[in-house]
């Protein structure tokens, strides 16, 4: 580092600047909070290219490198608007079916040996992908993606991994399943075709997942130290989303497996993790992060902001529950949806309100819809979709609800603590280190078990407004924005000044050296950009 004001990646998925939800609001605030201290540069991967920013960016924020996963056929239409067109034109020309077949061919299949032992090595693992980024910084994406001879090399490996497993004809992948696999492959290692920014001195994931392969790769080329921070723990919220889908079992094996080796490698190569709460730490450990590496840092709420006021006149009558998400499974609306009936049942006269997007699931929301309708809660139990002040809605409320089935450390909670309304909730997660003594905890999709929590605040006056008194004096003591804040950039500080040691000068694996041997050779060429 050059200077007191370090440079950052930033890295996320799904989220900021295109998205709300804790991790946006978490992101949003660490940048705001540092304008004037560190600079940023965003690395943001999107389902689909028709996003548009949902924050006001400050002024420390200064590059965006967009890669939408899927709506897109060349990756650096969207990426790679800094370089010229005749730079992609020459990636183009340089890459031929025998420069995929001699340079990309040999690495891809030590690519495929890992999906198919996703515990093996992680040093081996983490020095291929290193590889096939070194590869599609120099060479074009597309073009080798779709050579056949990939393909092919796929469907064999594919045919041999399955009958060393003996399984059975119906269990075997078809050859739909096979070329959704080289789609996915296509499709979510785009992020690995990405360009590093200059002068970056170190990178943050907001998940260990796909947009942490650059972080990999900024370890490996030129020894800039990374972080990562887990919100929900990505392997965990990888396994419940894909237990939940609709594919068959070579497609979720594909789906997890793939996701393993990226998450094992993003903890293998970080120079720091920080769950935003301890209950990750066991999860981050089985998957082979460094315990000396682990520094939890929990998440912030601006107590400014978020205080507590009176209910306004709409709901000043009425025993009300708000709740703060988007709806989508993971957040189990259907066990709230349930619960409002059980409530409804002692307390007639009770409202919920949810309010979130209503757009990332459409099938989920006609779901809820649905049920709502089913339990003959239209009158009770309402989708307030978006708000735009997020510090009015829980003074709306008496208490406030989260029944999600998987969390890291929501800001729900701690926003709705600041505003002393005490929250019902879920036993996942984060969310025990934040109410115990001043909340009330509730076993997962147990509808009957949360509604009891529900009753109990609702019907007990002194109770609640105790454990309201107590959950705005826990924010004030222990979860304020400028802890949390302070923390991110005392870590950037410390890493920044760090020695750089690119990883490139100890990579063993062959068909990598190769790669790297070939394109030293090619120096004057490589360099040229």
């Amino acid at each position: 580092m050059k200077n007191d004001k370090p440079r950052i990646l930033l890295e996320t998925e799904g989220s900021y600047p295109y998205s709300g939800g804790g991790v946006s609001t978490w992101a949003h605030i660490l940048c705001t909070e540092l304008v004037e201290k560190v600079d940023f540069d965003l690395l943001a991967v999107t389902g689909n290219p028709y996003v548009e920013s949902r924050y006001r960016l400050p002024q420390n924020v200064h590059k965006i490198i967009h890669i939408p996963l899927w709506g897109v056929d060349e990756p650096s239409d969207y990426y790679d608007n800094d370089r010229p067109f005749s730079y992609q034109i020459k990636k183009k020309a340089r890459t031929t079916k025998e420069v995929t077949k001699n340079l990309f061919k040999p690495i891809f299949e030590d690519f495929l040996a890992c999906l198919f032992d996703p515990y093996s090595n992680v040093q081996h693992i983490s020095e291929v992908l290193y590889g096939m980024w070194k590869y599609f910084d120099y060479f074009d994406y597309k073009q080798t993606m779709r050579q056949p001879l990939l393909w092919f090399d796929f469907k064999y490996s594919l045919q041999d991994y399955f009958d060393v497993l003996g399984m059975d004809d119906h269990e075997q992948p078809r050859v739909f399943d096979m070329t959704f696999g080289m789609r996915w492959f296509y499709h979510f290692l785009m992020p690995i075709a990405a360009p590093i920014p200059p002068k970056v001195d170190v990178t943050h994931a907001t998940i260990a997942g796909f947009p942490a392969l650059a972080s990999i790769a900024s370890k490996f080329e030129y020894g800039i130290p990374s972080i990562v921070t887990d919100h929900g723990v990505y392997m965990r919220e990888r396994l419940i989303n894909v237990g939940q889908a609709d594919m068959p079992f070579f497609s979720k094996k594909l789906l997890v497996d793939l996701s393993t080796i990226v998450s094992r490698a993003v903890y293998h190569t970080a120079d720091q993790i920080s769950p935003v709460t301890t209950a990750n730490t066991d999860w981050e450990k089985r998957f082979e992060a460094k315990e000396e590496h682990i520094l939890p840092i929990y998440n912030g709420v601006n107590t400014d902001v978020f205080v507590p006021t009176p209910k306004p006149s709409k709901t000043k009558d009425t025993p009300t529950v708000v709740a703060v998400a988007h709806l989508f499974p993971l957040k189990d609306i259907e066990t709230m949806i349930e619960t409002a009936a059980l409530v409804r049942e002692e307390i007639p006269e009770v409202q919920f309100t949810v309010y979130g997007s209503l757009e990332v699931d459409k099938d989920y929301v006609k779901k809820c819809r649905k049920l709502i309708k089913e339990r003959k809660l239209e009158d009770t139990f309402h989708l307030g979709g978006y708000h735009d002040q997020p510090s009015m809605i829980f003074n709306e409320g008496d208490i406030s609800i989260l029944t999600s089935i998987s969390e890291g450390f929501p800001y729900t909670v701690i926003e709705s603590m600041s505003c002393a309304r005490p929250v019902v909730a879920t036993d996942v997660g984060g969310i025990r280190d934040a109410l115990e003594g001043c909340g009330i905890l509730c076993k997962p999709r147990d509808p009957r078990d949360i509604a009891n929590g529900v009753l109990k605040l609702l019907k007990d006056d002194d109770l609640r407004l105790e454990y309201g008194r107590k959950a705005r004096e826990r924010v004030l003591l222990t979860f304020k924005t400028e802890k949390s804040v302070n923390a991110y950039y005392d870590s950037y500080k410390e890493l920044a000044r760090k020695e750089r040691k690119p990883l490139k000068n100890q990579v063993e694996t062959a068909s990598v050296k190769y790669l790297l041997e070939y394109l030293y050779d090619k120096e004057d060429a490589y360099h040229e950009k």
